[in-house]
């Protein structure tokens, strides 16, 4: 069990190893934004002001026990994450 171990102690020397472990590194440049996707996260972002505009005024005119962020925190949250993992990749 402990044979392997005591193996990390010394360093083998660079000839005894068969081959390189990075054989070569390939850089691709980044692909262009799509501009239609563009369009539908301002599409879905519009909407979000949508419904928030409608829960908002659906919550202050009818009577209904809970606060409007239950409703509008969670879709904000989630479009944000959303929009973030879109743009975040660069």
């Amino acid at each position: 069990m402990f044979a392997d171990f005591f193996h990390f102690k010394s360093r083998r020397h660079s000839r005894d190893y068969p081959e390189p472990i990075i054989a070569a590194v390939v850089v691709r440049p980044p692909e262009p934004r799509n501009p239609r996707v563009e369009k539908i996260i301002l599409l879905c972002w519009g909407l979000i002001a949508v419904k928030h505009i409608a829960v908002i005024w659906a919550v202050s005119h009818y009577a209904v026990p809970f606060h409007q962020l239950w409703i509008n925190g969670p879709t904000f949250l989630l479009g944000l994450l959303a929009t973030l993992v879109y743009y975040g990749d660069e």
